[in-house]
Formats: structure tokens, sequence, C-alpha cells
């Protein structure tokens, strides 16, 4: 049976077995059967068409709350590796009652898009803590990069270096991410020593262990609160979730 047929002779079996009476079973059916099944929903939806984009609109917003329900339930199972791992570097009020995450890579279009916003949310959000999920998928050079902005930490440097690198168009090999180091006064000798810390790897690992776990397979994603919003959103987004958190407590 081709496979239209079989979704509507499901669909109508499905109708068919809230009846009083009549077939509740598939296999009880003969071809003829099947076919006048078929028929009877054939007619059905042609003659309401929109009965069809209605079933597809649930079956959307089915989808989406598993998928929200989903992501809630990871983001319970690994609050404290979002939030409290001590080897992210944290933004804004460090002790601010709303704590927004953020998974990216340095040569992400998108996430360069969004940086501004970001900034502009630290800013203007005296409360808001912001952690930054070093996530290098985009190759050697986002990996290149995500070591030396972690390793920029002990320089007390972090968000200068950050902002130089997603500021920075064009290819990222260690003589342009050095050289952005150096134009935000870091120490470059001690910034490619750091680079190779084990301290510096495991924090790379752990964030990729983290976003699989969690479903996350590009970037930028932000978490919120117990949302998990995956790709570039702006400032007012931003801000509306931020107050959800708070009004909910």
């Amino acid at each position: 049976m081709p496979p239209i047929r079989t979704a509507l002779f499901a669909a109508a079996v499905a109708l068919l077995a809230l009846a009083p009476a009549g077939h509740s079973d598939a296999r009880s059916f003969d071809e003829a059967e099947r076919r006048a099944v078929e028929q009877i929903v054939r007619d059905y939806l042609m003659k309401n068409p929109e009965v069809i984009v209605e079933a597809m609109e649930e079956l959307q917003k089915r989808e989406q709350l598993a998928e929200q329900q989903k992501a809630r339930q990871a983001i319970t199972a690994n609050r404290d590796a979002l939030i409290a791992n001590p080897a992210d570097p944290v933004a804004g009020n460090p002790k601010g009652d709303v704590t927004v995450v953020e998974f990216f890579d340095y040569q992400c279009g998108y996430c360069k898009t969004v940086m501004g916003d970001v900034q502009r949310l630290i800013d203007g959000d005296s409360k808001v803590r912001f952690v930054f999920k070093e996530f290098p998928i985009l190759g050697p050079g986002s990996l290149v990069a995500a070591r030396a902005a972690l390793a920029s930490q002990s320089q007390g440097k972090y968000l200068e270096f950050h902002n130089a690198l997603m500021g920075h168009r064009g290819q990222y090999d260690e003589a342009t991410i050095l050289r952005l180091a150096g134009s935000v006064g870091l120490d470059t000798a001690k910034l490619k020593t750091d680079m190779a810390s084990a301290e510096v790897e495991k924090a790379i690992a752990a964030n990729h262990a983290l976003a699989d776990s969690m479903g996350i397979r590009g970037t930028p994603a932000f978490v919120i609160g117990d949302e998990l919003v995956p790709g570039a959103i702006r400032l007012e987004q931003m801000k509306a979730l931020v107050a959800k958190v708070r009004k909910e407590g």
C-alpha cells in the first residue's frame, strides 16, 4: 500500500475505533473494506482540505511541546554543569539573580551577529550573570581560538579578548589569534603556554559533553532559566526571557 494511503487508512481506523460498533482492529479488514475506508477518508479530506492543515499544525505543536519538555529535563539534569562550572568565564554580575548561558563558536557568523546584543544585555542589566561556554565545532581555527580564550582567564582579560576574537573577520590561525591577544594587552608567550594546559583541554571537552547531553548541535545556543533557545536571538527576546525567569522566581 502506498505511504499516503497507509496513513489515510491508519487515520480512518483510529476514528472508527472510537465508534460503538464496527471493526476496531486494522488486521480484521479485508482488501475491499480497506479500499472503502480509504475512499471515505479521501472524500472527506477533498471536501474539507483545511483539516490537513489543522492536523499538521497540531502535530507541530505537539512536537514542539515534546522538544521543550525534553530540553527542560536536560537543563534540570545538568544545572550545575551549566551555571556553576568554575572553568567557565563569567561576565556581568557574578551574583546576579538570572544566569544566561551561551554556547558559541568564534567562527560562527550568527554568534558574531548576536555579540552586540549580548554585550548590551550585560551592560544594561546589572543583575544578569552571563556564562560563556566555549563550544568549538567549526574546525581547527575554532579550537585554537577557544583554547586561547580560555587561557586568557589567567591574565584577567577574557572578556576583552573574547570581544576581539568575535570582532575578527577572516580565518583564525595561531598567528592571527596571538596578534589579537597582543592588541588587548595579553602576554602572548604566557598565553601560548597556558593554551596547552590540561585545564583548558578539560574545559573544552566538558562543554562538548554537556552540549551532547542536551542535544545542542549548533551555535549559538542560549540557556535562560528553563528555556533552551537555539539560534541567534535579539536583545528584546533575551530581555523577555530574563524577565520571565524573574517573574517566575
